[in-house]
């Protein structure tokens, strides 16, 4: 294990001598071959599995003897011209959840070509952003999204959900049924693929910046896998799960929870294609799940509820984006008890990967992101002075591990000021580790509100602000102010019939924390934006704030 190592605490993982935490979980083996994708890694593992996909809406099922002709069938429609897309073309996914999802991400990268995908619901201008800058020489699509690439006419087009070849449209090359009709040719897929080769291309969410390109490597991917299957607990050998696809796969949430992982293990994958609560809850039944991966804001809906949902099988909840206060945890567990909650920090530039709780009694410590992933070492960072921090003092977090990117795409300076000496990636989050090891996040560095020279934590004020009877959720802000150069305003949701007053939110968080942490100025809204993993888009109120002076 790796905190057996000479000078390292055994209770926290901290080292003295270098002022490093190491990952008390014990360590993983990872694959020595340097000539392997994540694709030949996820097919070559054991399993029990019969059953890999499911369309909740259709209850179509594909099973792993069709998933992997599918994966080779596809590669081999995109190698053979006039397509030959080999290493290292980019190919864009945008597309809604779907059984094919899976099918095409790894399909490309078993070519060594490199995945990147977006969201749906972003406009044609966002969409044109990310092309312009990861240059794709085809895209997988749905009829519906083709306007969304106007910005790339001449970009040849797969159709995802056409079963025949439109000829109204000359940029529409195949349709992904026919690919998988095509026969599977091995010596057309037979490149070579490295390990350190680029497999995807995801935007980092740009909630503190400009949206980026993370490179994530098959080296990444594979570490990823190991570390997802093994914290699961669906080594080889062990009894296959059926999960519940809620969270959209082009997020690295959704990549490391439905469209890789899981299918390395034998374990089922039921598509819902958008989440809508009802049809969740029908799936979960339908199809007897009992693992369901999600983001905090479908958690809390579920305990909202006046009554329990039905939930059958379910034994286990994955909550990924953002730490669960301890009222949200106990109101689940209140609910639902036979239903474990667990808790997960990642970035997209860590591959999904970072620190985790891995069972309910580690989910007790409320407010933690858990207890750092396998294979990983960290350090607390003051981020005046630089110097590493010990046990239970607040700085940047930096991590180091084999899943941590390999760079930005085109932005030497954004990769040289994120990821530092010696492979360390700085995460910009504010953060702690405890006496046991457990981290806690505790805002992102950048997101800090600077009050007359007092550094105020937003999320601390939100935690507050969310015990209030009357408060259904809530945002704070650095807002500009010439005298204190910034002061908190909070955005927040009432619950349904309250008449809850700014002066009676200025009071309510006045009585309970320093003066230079109150609350100085309020609005009401009928919602928080979050994006899809449930973090806050703080940039977007900042905008509407400052529109207004």
């Amino acid at each position: 294990m790796a905190y057996s190592r000479s000078g390292v605490d055994p209770r926290s993982g901290y080292c003295d001598a270098n002022s490093t935490f190491y990952s008390k979980r014990p360590t993983i083996a990872l694959p020595a071959d340097p000539n392997l994708s994540v694709t030949a890694f996820l097919a070559s593992r054991r399993h029990s599995g019969t059953t890999a996909l499911i369309d909740a809406a259709t209850g179509h099922r594909l099973s792993f003897a069709a998933l992997w002709r599918s994966v080779a069938a596809v590669a081999t429609a995109l190698a053979s011209p006039p397509l030959s897309v080999r290493k290292p073309h980019v190919v864009l996914l945008l597309s809604p959840n779907s059984v094919h999802f899976p099918v095409v991400s790894l399909a490309v990268m078993s070519l060594g070509a490199v995945l990147t995908t977006t969201n749906p619901l972003n406009t044609p201008v966002e969409i044109g952003r990310q092309l312009a800058d990861s240059c794709p020489v085809l895209a997988f699509t749905t009829r519906a999204l083709i306007p969304k690439l106007a910005s790339a006419p001449d970009l040849r087009i797969v159709l995802l959900d056409d079963s025949r070849r439109p000829s109204d449209d000359g940029r529409i090359v195949a349709t992904v049924d026919e690919m998988i009709a095509t026969e599977p040719d091995p010596a057309r897929t037979a490149g070579a693929v490295s390990q350190d080769d680029t497999a995807t291309l995801l935007y980092s969410s740009g909630t503190t910046g400009t949206s980026k390109g993370v490179v994530a490597t098959h080296r990444n991917l594979i570490a990823m896998v190991q570390i997802v299957l093994n914290r699961f607990k669906l080594e080889d050998g062990a009894e296959p799960e059926t999960f519940i696809c809620t969270v959209p796969m082009f997020h690295v949430f959704g990549l490391v929870a439905f469209a890789t992982g899981p299918l390395g293990s034998g374990s089922t994958v039921v598509v819902l294609s958008k989440f809508e609560l009802g049809e969740m809850v029908r799936a979960i039944n339908e199809y007897g799940a009992t693992y369901l991966p999600l983001v905090p804001p479908i958690l809390v809906a579920m305990a909202n509820q006046s009554r329990p949902l039905p939930l059958g099988r379910l034994r286990r909840a994955l909550s990924g984006g953002a730490p669960l206060s301890r009222e949200v945890i106990e109101g689940f567990r209140e609910k639902y008890p036979a239903v474990e909650i667990l808790q997960g920090y990642g970035l997209t530039e860590t591959t999904g990967i970072g620190a985790s709780t891995d069972s309910a009694e580690e989910s007790r410590r409320y407010g933690t992101a858990g207890m750092l992933s396998p294979n990983t070492e960290a350090r607390i960072v003051d981020p005046d002075s630089g110097a590493a921090l010990p046990v239970n003092s607040t700085g940047e977090l930096w991590l180091r591990g084999p899943y941590v990117m390999k760079e930005y795409l085109k932005k030497p300076e954004a990769t040289r000021t994120t990821l530092v000496e010696d492979g360390w990636l700085r995460t910009g989050d504010l953060c702690y580790i405890d006496e046991d090891g457990y981290l806690f996040v505790v805002d992102r560095l950048k997101e800090l509100i600077k009050y007359k020279g007092y550094q105020v934590a937003p999320a601390e004020l939100e935690a507050l602000l969310l015990t209030h009877p009357d408060i259904a959720d809530a945002a704070v802000i650095p807002y500009p102010d010439k005298d204190a150069g910034q002061i908190p305003m909070a955005y927040v949701v009432r619950k349904d019939g309250s008449n809850l007053s700014e002066e009676e939110v200025i009071k309510f968080v006045g009585r309970q924390v320093a003066p230079y942490k109150r609350i100085r100025k309020v609005a009401f809204v009928s919602a928080i934006p979050k994006n899809p993993s449930g973090k806050i888009l703080r940039k977007d109120l900042v905008k509407l704030a400052t529109s207004k002076l």
